[in-house]
């Protein structure tokens, strides 16, 4: 039996980190009142939904000539403590055009890829557990913005290969696999 974590308008939905910098674990959280999710993915995934949803904004504004406002930023850290429902495998996105929403759908594993195209973003009674959540759009370029900011402030990479640097250096591909030390400064 599938089990959907809805949530309509939470209060926050955010990307957050728990961890250093080399050693962060990525979540999804949406919070509303004293429901709180929290979904475990990738740094990748943080990027590519930023990405992706910022191009659904520009394309609803593009297509209704109507400019959708800037919402407020949420820099404060995941609700604790983060108890992960399930890790991310697949996500959905779409434009409800009748409420004027943003639909977000992060989804677990499944066993077929066309199993997870057939319940995606889908009011299914079998399939994997999912989150999801319907925000306003000035919520969703709020989300993009932070995600934006977690996802850069990660480790910087290294000049010469374009890796993650650690504290203690690198095995540089660039120098054929020879220890490359470096000094990490604060920007």
């Amino acid at each position: 039996m599938r089990q959907l974590f809805l949530f309509d308008r939470p209060h926050r939905f955010i990307a957050g980190t728990v961890g250093t910098p080399g050693d962060r674990s990525f979540y999804l959280q949406a919070v509303d009142g004293p429901r709180v999710v929290s979904v475990a993915l990738e740094k990748q995934q943080v990027a590519v939904l930023a990405d992706r949803l910022e191009q659904l904004l520009d394309e609803v504004v593009a297509r209704t000539g109507t400019a959708l406002p800037a919402g407020e930023p949420d820099n404060d850290a995941l609700q604790q403590p983060v108890d992960e429902e399930f890790r991310v495998a697949a996500m959905g996105l779409k434009w409800d055009g009748d409420t004027g929403l943003v639909v977000i759908e992060a989804q677990a594993p499944v066993e077929s890829i066309a199993e997870a195209e057939e319940t995606l973003l889908e009011d299914v009674e079998d399939g994997p557990d999912a989150l999801r959540v319907l925000i306003e759009p000035a919520d969703a370029r709020s989300f993009v913005d932070r995600a934006r900011k977690l996802v850069s402030a990660g480790r910087p990479p290294c000049p010469l290969c374009a890796q993650p640097l650690d504290p203690a250096g690198h095995v540089c591909v660039r120098l054929n696999g020879y220890h490359r030390d470096v000094t990490l400064t604060d920007p």
